[in-house]
């Protein structure tokens, strides 16, 4: 295998361990996140973009290239009279069989390329809806609690209302404003 190839192959092993990796059960949403929101990896993802473009870029290169020798190899025995030399046809295979690897490894790197991008932003949305909905229901826990204690407070009310016979000493509060207005103005 060629450097480029290998780099390849490298290349697709570890987004298979990347991917492999994100899908764990056990690490929540809220880790990850934290994980992506660290300091290094946002510097990684700044720069991040950019190569991730090039990188597409030169996948797809190697897509074609890898389609470009499938069939270059994949009608010589048809073109070409094989019969003097009984290796070439397993030459001819080989170069086949390798173009054809080529194709796959360069196809699938490509395919997990956006796989993982895709991944990342689910975890990511994921955990973001996961902590609105903690807050959502906070708030609604506090909504509660406050309508609980203002039926009970208008409970009370109602059995105070009721003791008195329904009415509210309106007459007694007047008289002691009007005394306390009073005492006030003399002050003055």
């Amino acid at each position: 295998m060629s450097l480029q190839w290998t780099a390849v192959a490298t290349f697709l092993y570890a987004e298979v361990f990347v991917v492999l990796l994100l899908c764990i059960p056990f690490i929540s949403p809220k880790r990850w996140q934290k994980i992506f929101k660290s300091r290094l990896v946002e510097l990684v993802v700044s720069y991040g973009n950019t190569f991730f473009v090039v990188l597409i870029v030169i996948l797809v290169l190697l897509v074609i290239d890898a389609v470009r020798e499938i069939r270059k190899y994949d009608d010589v025995t048809e073109k070409v009279n094989l019969q003097n030399n009984p290796g070439a046809m397993e030459h001819f295979h080989m170069k086949l069989f390798r173009a054809q690897r080529n194709l796959y490894i360069a196809g699938f790197s490509l395919l997990l390329s956006f796989l993982l991008r895709r991944l990342v932003t689910l975890i990511s949305q994921q955990a973001t809806l996961l902590a609105s909905n903690e807050a959502f229901k906070k708030q609604a826990e506090s909504a509660s609690e406050a309508a609980k204690k203002y039926m009970e407070e208008n409970d009370q009310l109602k059995k105070g209302a009721a003791v008195d016979g329904g009415k509210l000493d309106v007459g007694n509060a007047e008289v002691k404003l009007e005394e306390e207005n009073r005492s006030l103005k003399a002050d003055l």
